[in-house]
């Protein structure tokens, strides 16, 4: 049950939209999902389609099944409606410096990848640790293999990189307004006063992303919230405290603005504790920024901004130092050839470098800054894991290889497809060369196996196996 002080708060600002707000809550929760670009053949084939969303080219309507091969393989990633509308507005440009600061679980922060095409340095960081875990293997099943996933405070990463981004992207930990029907605990946690404290942590967080951005980049700022508080309030605020930031109108579906907020509230509401805003003001981002509602659309409530720097020298920007790195030994060297060799035809190495950490091997992105001292969970691909005096290949190198990269690919049928997920041994149907060999299903990477006498020994990891329904 919604409480009577936000019910209260919405009729007041949605006039005579109010009703209709307040029925969405009870409409059912649309599911969707985005197809990814980046795998070889990103056709779906077990999930269901009904129908694009209104915006973005690889959004659908529709649930996704976790143990799905269009799933396990990365070929889809389930995300709410409204929440792909922010990666449309983000859309960075392959080459860019990319940071996602509130990253978990990953659904921007792939999304972001697909329009980067594997070019650039998409940098995408969650605070909580066990979060930034979920994080890296999302960013792993997608095949991505620019990425670096980091778990640190936004001050700790801008002591690091300042100055270091052309987009920053900000999906602001708030009040959660716009997920109530989605998630229907959230509700416990509001209070009257809950979007105000958000709204202390959002501008913190801005403070220290605001570093982070080169003279003429972006800042993405959004929330899933409808407090203006937590949205409009923080707009104002940030321009206000940094003049050299301006607003950059965002290109909204239908009724995605607050048109038709009274004038009166604008007049009165718009104080954020330290700086009055005129209704001028706040009109302007009214009109330029994008509100998604639920009543008005498919999807949860949103709120998303885009903010611009002015050009210019400032002189807190520092030079990031590149990356330090300890090169492979001669043996390491020799294990690493051998397996390609054996392994691949064609892989690019050019513009990265390899990259250790302990025994597993990385090749980091072209760009990516020194991080020493830093908590890095993945930097860009895995490549696999020096063992003795062998190599093992890592389960995101079969995810983001295309199978004419390999020697050896096999195809899997439905029956072994289930047998491979659950870690058994394939009975091959092939003849195969002795070695490595990536697993297919549906012509994308599912994992490796290594063919011996006639079989093939089952190398997808542990902790991803599952039983196949029938």
């Amino acid at each position: 049950m919604l409480p009577e002080d936000f019910k209260n708060k919405y009729n007041r600002i949605l006039g005579d939209e109010y009703e209709d707000f307040l029925l969405s809550f009870d409409e059912p929760v649309q599911k969707a999902y985005r197809v990814n670009p980046l795998k070889p053949y990103p056709v779906i084939s077990d999930t269901e389609d009904h129908g694009n969303l209104p915006y973005g080219k690889w959004g659908h309507f529709g649930a996704v099944n976790g143990h799905s091969v269009d799933h396990v393989t990365g070929v889809v990633y389930s995300q709410e409606p409204s929440a792909q509308f922010v990666g449309e507005v983000v859309r960075p440009n392959p080459g860019e410096r990319v940071l996602d600061l509130a990253a978990a679980p990953g659904g921007k922060s792939t999304h972001l990848a697909a329009f980067m095409g594997q070019k650039g340095l998409l940098w995408s960081n969650e605070i909580f640790l066990n979060r930034a875990k979920i994080l890296s293997e999302n960013i792993e099943r997608m095949g991505i293999k620019n990425a670096i996933v980091s778990s640190h405070t936004p001050a700790e990463l801008s002591s690091k990189l300042p100055g270091f981004f052309d987009k920053i992207l900000l999906d602001a930990p708030c009040s959660g307004e716009g997920m109530f029907r989605k998630d229907p605990g959230a509700i416990a946690y509001w209070h009257e006063h809950y979007p105000a404290e958000n709204a202390t942590r959002q501008r913190e967080i801005l403070t220290e992303a605001v570093k982070m951005l080169r003279p003429g980049g972006q800042i993405i700022y959004s929330t899933c919230t409808f407090a203006p508080e937590e949205d409009e309030q923080i707009i104002n605020w940030l321009m206000a405290a940094y003049p050299e930031f301006s607003l950059v109108s965002i290109e909204k579906p239908d009724g995605a603005n607050l048109s038709d907020a009274r004038p009166e509230w604008i007049d009165e509401a718009f104080v954020d504790g330290t700086t009055e805003h005129s209704a001028t003001t706040t009109k302007d981002v009214m009109k330029k920024a994008a509100r998604l509602w639920p009543h008005k659309l498919e999807g949860e409530g949103h709120f998303v901004a885009k903010l611009v720097k002015a050009n210019g020298d400032y002189d807190d920007v520092s030079v990031v130092k590149p990356l330090k790195n300890k090169p492979l030994d001669k043996q390491q060297r020799e294990i690493l050839s051998n397996f390609f060799e054996e392994a691949l035809i064609t892989f690019d190495q050019k513009a990265n470098e390899y990259v250790l950490f302990g025994d597993h091997l990385y090749m980091a992105p072209i760009g990516t800054p020194d991080i020493s001292s830093m908590k890095i969970l993945r930097l860009g691909l895995e490549l696999g894991l020096f063992k003795k005096k062998r190599f093992e290949p890592a389960h995101a190198l079969a995810l983001a290889l295309n199978p004419v990269e390999v020697k050896q690919s096999y195809e899997m049928n439905p029956e072994e497809w289930a047998q491979f997920v659950h870690g058994d041994v394939i009975q091959t149907r092939l003849d195969l060369d002795k070695g490595w060999v990536l697993m297919t299903a549906n012509g994308n990477g599912a994992g490796w196996g290594r063919y011996v006498n006639g079989q093939i020994k089952n190398f997808f990891p542990k902790g991803l196996r599952f039983v196949v329904k029938k």
